[in-house]
């Protein structure tokens, strides 16, 4: 049947792998593929004419400005536009665009059936409204939060029109005002550079980037003032029946080392009597099923993940049908769900079958969080058996939320502690321990949630035990430690900035852009001048208060309790001012970041200390002469020659472990997927006849 022959339902979906799974439940397995102007579509039901569904690739529509001239701001006449018009590397969604506007031109009736969340509700309204001709108000919305054959055809089934679009409605007025931010204030700055007389280098904020990267910099200024202060801690040795047993002094620091000395004379060689034992069994509930942000923070603690690579994991899981929709904020897991069919579903794993089996045997009732989200459940497995192998990073999410689903419905762990106190005459020493009596949801959850237990010998009230040494130890305060990608995330959140949609990929932003680098996250030479500068002319740019209070007017918009013109009227009269400090001050912002900005292109980032002279630290450096980019040591002025060259395509990533056959560092090269890990060092024993220097991870 040609497209013109109408009479179909097309159905708007907005990746092409949901596409398939919507296509395959609804017809049974049935529908037929065929192309449209080079896009696949699928299309089932009487004479293969009822049903039609196509799917976007993500945004097909971006926000842009008409003008041709990058370099004028202030810009706030701003419109949808095909994206492949504004972004080079969406070139494609010309052709999607296309073939969504002929099936249009041929259908009776209209499903969203995007992604049920803002960005969905977004790229939907948006398709209905400029692909399919003004549709967005009478299409029926089809809302799952899975991809399981049930839960779709049951969505579709229930689907109606919707009465409101405020999701769309704000998600349209966030990417207005992002927009309209990132453009003006990047334009600013990176025109301020040639006002100054310097060469015109593109320099860009965002409006959760910059508040974002203030996090950094208040924790790297903190680092960097941090003045260690010395304090002594005593820990008495003491003999038990032939047993070493280590206690530590009640007084946890002396501020003067006199003072634990004088504490270790008078206890040396003498003779300690247990006066108090007490013992307390406690239990420990299990941990509140994932949302995205817990599950990023989990699997960054276990794996090593960044915030973006365990969301692509997730995404790659929903599509197929393995868990829930990961992009939600819930902690809850209500009833609807069919708790008892999925763990059914389950026993069919052996990893997960015994587990499974012993739940079914009781009453199902999980653990709820605090936290909750209207559009999704907290995420959690289909109860569909994986296809076939998965892949090491989808495995490990899988794995990490089955068994984080599975501990939820499990009885709690049960602990035991007992604490000792130790006198030696006037002194006291305490002595703890705790040990598991029963694992519970420990057992569940196992490898991940484990704590090691403490043993201790039996004591009792009375007992005397021999005075072995008294050990004095210098310490000193510790300094703030930075953020890691888990911790800064946490921040956000904390903080009300950003979504649990965007957050990883304001992140990721920061380090492509070279603001901050390392695992443990170092706000750069040019992070924090961009960081310094703002806050000197426009703080508002770089602080929290203006874009948390956008956030919250937004979840307003949402939720219909306010309207969206104002709040973009209130946001661009914010963006002007801050311009207007810019503007009056453009040539000392132009002269700060372009010298921030020129040390940065000479020297990148750390990558680790030296293995050559010990004293160095080795970072990135790119040649003035032949603007290749290699290893050098910081150093070289004092005769250290160590250097080692690098790929000249892709991004570098620091790793947190230095190579075991040679101590030299090891980085990621991120150019396509998945990222490359190399030792740095071309003689590294490792590589000896190897034709191939770095295998992909």
């Amino acid at each position: 049947m040609s497209d013109a022959s109408g009479g179909y339902t097309l159905v708007i979906c907005e990746k092409p792998d949901a596409a398939k799974k919507v296509a395959d439940a609804l017809s049974g397995g049935t529908a037929v593929s065929s192309t449209v102007e080079g896009v696949t579509v699928f299309r089932f039901g009487k004479y293969r004419g009822r049903y039609v569904v196509c799917a976007a690739q993500g945004h097909v529509y971006s926000v842009s400005d008409p003008l041709a001239e990058r370099v004028v701001y202030p810009v706030f006449d701003a419109e949808w536009y095909d994206r492949g018009l504004v972004e080079e590397r969406a070139a494609r969604t010309a052709n999607r665009i296309a073939a969504i506007k002929k099936l249009a031109a041929g259908a009776t009736a209209f499903v969203n059936a995007c992604d049920y969340d803002v960005e969905g509700e977004t790229i939907g309204f948006n398709i209905l409204r400029y692909a399919c001709g003004g549709k967005e108000a009478t299409a029926k919305r089809a809302a799952f939060s899975t991809l399981t054959k049930d839960e779709l055809v049951e969505a579709f089934r229930t689907a109606r029109v919707q009465e409101d679009q405020e999701l769309a409605i704000a998600g349209r007025a966030r990417h207005f005002i992002d927009f309209v931010w990132g453009i003006n204030f990047s334009r600013a700055l990176s025109q301020s550079a040639v006002t100054a007389g310097h060469r015109y280098r593109i320099v860009s904020i965002g409006r959760v980037q910059g508040p974002t990267l203030n996090f950094v910099v208040e924790r790297e200024r903190q680092i960097r003032g941090h003045v260690p202060k010395p304090f002594w801690t005593v820990r008495g040795v003491f003999d038990k029946g032939g047993v070493r047993v280590i206690a530590l002094y009640s007084r946890e620091k002396f501020d003067k080392k006199s003072d634990a000395e004088k504490v270790k004379g008078e206890c040396s060689g003498r003779e300690g009597v247990i006066t108090k034992v007490m013992e307390r069994s406690f239990e420990v509930a299990p941990p509140p099923p994932f949302n995205i942000g817990d599950l990023q923070k989990e699997a960054y603690s276990l794996f090593g993940y960044s915030p973006s690579r365990t969301l692509q994991a997730a995404e790659h899981l929903y599509l197929g049908a393995l868990i829930s929709y990961p992009r939600t904020g819930s902690q809850k897991l209500p009833a609807s769900i069919d708790y008892r069919r999925i763990i059914r579903g389950l026993t069919l794993t052996k990893e997960y079958s015994e587990h499974a089996g012993v739940l079914l045997r009781g009453d199902l009732g999980p653990v709820q969080g605090n936290k909750d989200d209207p559009a999704h459940p907290a995420i959690h497995p289909t109860g569909e058996k994986p296809p076939g192998r998965l892949g090491v990073q989808e495995s490990r999410v899988y794995d990490l939320v089955v068994k984080r689903f599975l501990s939820a419905f499990a009885p709690p762990a049960r602990k035991r502690s007992v604490s000792v106190n130790i006198s030696v005459d006037e002194h006291s020493f305490k002595l703890g321990g705790r040990r598991t009596v029963y694992l519970g949801w420990l057992e569940y959850y196992a490898p991940y949630g484990r704590s090691a237990d403490l043993e201790i010998p039996r004591v009792r009230e009375g007992d005397r035990l021999s005075v072995l040494g008294v050990d004095v130890e210098e310490k000193f305060d510790s300094k703030p430690q930075r953020y890691n990608q888990s911790t800064l995330l946490e921040k956000m959140e904390l903080e009300g900035i950003g979504t649990k949609a965007t957050r990883a990929d304001v992140i990721a932003t920061l380090l492509d852009r070279g603001y901050v680098s390392g695992e443990s996250l170092a706000a750069t030479d040019l992070g924090l001048s961009v960081v310094e500068t703002m806050k000197r002319y426009a703080p508002d740019i770089v602080t929290t208060g203006l874009t948390k209070a956008v956030e919250e007017r937004l979840d307003a918009v949402e939720s219909g309790a306010t309207d969206e013109k104002d709040l973009v009227r209130d946001a661009v009269r914010s963006i002007s001012s801050q311009l207007v400090k810019l503007y009056q001050n453009e040539i000392d912002v132009g002269s700060e970041i372009s010298s921030a900005a020129a040390a940065a292109a000479s020297v990148k980032y750390e990558i680790g200390p030296c293995p050559v002279c010990k004293g160095g630290r080795l970072k990135v450096i790119r040649s003035k002469k032949s603007g290749k980019r290699f290893v050098g040591c910081t150093n070289y002025a004092f005769g250290c020659r160590a250097s080692a060259p690098l790929p000249q395509r892709g991004i570098v990533r620091p790793t947190a472990k230095p190579c075991d056959h040679c101590s030299w560092p090891v980085v990621y090269v991120i150019s396509g997927r998945p990222p490359w890990r190399l030792c740095v060092n071309p003689d590294c024993p490792s590589k000896a006849g190897k034709r191939r220097e770095v295998p992909p991870v």
